[in-house]
């Protein structure tokens, strides 16, 4: 794997291009002749009105950028709640990656957890496209948009690190290798871990195939596509298991997951046959009637509320609380971000355990090439970076100006000298970073209200439906 000429992302993409046709023709060999081909696709995306689902995911992949572009400067105002996750859950997660650990696992796990993700966000309204479904293909693309849209507030003022930041002895099986390192300190904050949407992006697909088999008046097992739905019910199963044992993610990490699948499908449901029929009904329909702007409003007043008072500056910012903890034998990483390259990063690495700390900010470059399966060779790039002995209740301040826009630098935390202590400790860090745009706090809000609109757009549509169903 080092020594592969291409990163994850460019593997994962060659491997989900190749992989497109050979599953798409395996899941529909009973009614070949449904497909549409490549040569008719062209004429299929205009005769069907396919370009907005183009559309929408270059969307999807600027918005992301500005999503994490606000991760990092807001954490000095938003803090972290992974110690509230942890008094709930503890260590089950490391527990289940000691029993079952071995390198043929984790290397088809890993795989999987790269490649199946991305697969599964491009394949599911392809699938569909290449079946003539132009009303799946719909549920499929919007599906993808609305749970990222109901995730973005959760990912950033409720910060929770993965597991393996802040579990002794959990090792960063995906994160911490020679083939990732780069990939994931580019692309993954690490304390986006609420909510889970390996799970729930699938999970809420599942749900809408059997919103649509109910509307349809069939049973699941008769529907066309129910190869299908087996396929993404057996990667959820996957899913499940890898991203705890992978050290990613908490197992209360999926019941948000879930939550919001539950709400996306819901939405996606109803206003399928809305977006559709827009051109007929005018781009008017697509807008929310009077009660559910009501239920919006309000919805964005009580959730704007609750941030403001109590996120901003709330308990997630209390400086004596660790968010990354290491025991004998760990190494943990946290990355800066480059915003900008004439104002320094200033980062605040507090010891607030009982134990000494070596802390290293070394450049990423240094690192990538000693890191393997979670385990880094210390001795071999130490000397490359600058390191510091942070006694118990001691703390410093890195000033960091990258050069250019690709030298990015790690910050590694180890316990030191472990020769005397005894199985069990565990030292304890709290690493706050402060970005020139930490103003970034209000575009924040802005980019969260679409979640809430649409959170109360399904809520009334509860409310709604049970009305009625009292009248019946």
């Amino acid at each position: 794997m080092m020594d592969w000429p291409i990163g994850p992302y460019g593997t994962s993409m060659g491997a989900l291009l190749l992989m497109t046709l050979p599953i798409h023709f395996f899941l529909t060999r009973d009614e070949k002749d449904r497909r549409v081909s490549l040569r008719d696709l062209p004429s299929e995306i205009r005769q069907k009105g396919y370009w907005w689902h183009i559309l929408l995911y270059i969307l999807m992949f600027i918005f992301k950028g500005i999503i994490d572009h606000h991760n990092e400067p807001m954490k000095d105002r938003v803090g972290g709640f992974t110690h509230w996750i942890y008094a709930i859950e503890g260590d089950w997660t490391n527990n289940l990656q000691e029993f079952f650990l071995n390198d043929t696992l984790t290397n088809l796990l890993s795989g999987h957890y790269l490649f199946m993700y991305l697969f599964m966000i491009w394949f599911s309204p392809m699938y569909y496209i290449l079946c003539r479904d132009e009303v799946m293909a719909d549920k499929a693309a919007i599906n993808y948009f609305v749970i990222y849209l109901l995730s973005v507030p959760l990912y950033l003022f409720f910060n929770v690190e993965v597991t393996s930041t802040y579990l002794a002895d959990m090792d960063a099986l995906l994160y911490h290798d020679t083939f990732t390192l780069a990939f994931f300190t580019n692309n993954d904050p690490m304390d986006n871990a609420i909510p889970s949407l390996h799970v729930g992006l699938p999970i809420s697909l599942l749900i809408i195939n059997r919103l649509h088999c109910r509307k349809l008046g069939i049973n699941l097992k008769d529907w066309r596509h129910r190869e299908f739905d087996i396929f993404v019910s057996v990667n959820v199963m996957i899913y499940l298991f890898s991203i705890q044992y992978l050290g990613i993610h908490w197992l209360i990490d999926i019941v948000p997951g879930i939550l919001l699948a539950i709400i996306t499908s819901s939405f996606v449901h109803s206003v399928q046959p809305i977006v559709r029929a827009r051109n007929e009904n005018g781009l008017s329909s697509l807008l929310p009637n009077r009660n559910q702007l009501i239920a919006s409003i309000l919805t964005v007043l009580i959730c704007s509320t609750w941030l403001i008072n109590g996120v901003v500056d709330g308990p997630g910012t209390d400086e004596e609380e660790a968010n990354m903890r290491v025991g004998i034998g760990d190494i943990n990483l946290d990355t800066i971000e480059v915003h900008t390259l004439w104002d320094p990063v200033y980062v605040d690495v507090s010891n607030v355990g009982e134990y000494d700390l070596d802390v290293l900010l070394i450049q990423r470059d240094n690192v990538e090439q000693y890191v393997e399966k979670g385990i880094f060779e210390w001795d071999s790039f130490v000397s490359e970076g600058d390191l510091f002995l942070l006694g118990s209740n001691n703390s410093t301040q890195f000033e960091v100006t990258p050069d250019n826009l690709f030298d990015v630098y790690i910050i590694l935390v180890r316990l030191s000298d472990t020769s005397n202590l005894e199985s069990g400790v565990l030292g304890e860090i709290r690493i706050t970073p402060h970005y020139v745009d930490d103003e970034l706090l209000w575009t924040g809000f802005l980019v969260s209200l679409p979640a809430f609109i649409i959170t109360g757009i399904v809520i009334e549509g509860i409310i709604n439906y049970r009305r009625y169903q009292n009248k019946l």
